[in-house]
């Protein structure tokens, strides 16, 4: 009996904690532009950070808004240039219709 207290205290604990967890993981959670997956799904996803940014992910962001090109990603494929370039002209020109 000595050893099953201990064990059920742990065990509503975790089960408290967990509640706990999952309801501020609801509370606090961000959404974020789905275009940035699609972007680094189509960048190398080296993270290697020859573009001067830590990874994929904020190289994507930093073309979502215009602040790299394609072409600063260092180990890109250059037949893949112009397909991330075709997508971000897509992404301007709806982002530019959804403003208006």
């Amino acid at each position: 009996m000595q050893i099953i207290l201990p064990a059920l205290v742990l065990a509503v604990l975790g089960f408290v904690l967990g509640l706990l967890i999952n309801y501020v993981a609801k509370v606090f959670y961000v959404e974020e532009d789905p275009a940035i997956e699609e972007v680094v799904d189509l960048l190398p996803r080296y993270n290697c950070g020859a573009c001067g940014h830590p990874g994929c992910k904020e190289m994507a962001i930093a073309l979502l808004e215009n602040q790299n090109k394609p072409a600063d990603c260092k180990p890109i494929k250059k037949d893949q240039i112009p397909v991330i370039q075709a997508y971000l002209d897509n992404y301007y020109k709806n982002k530019k219709a959804k403003e208006n």
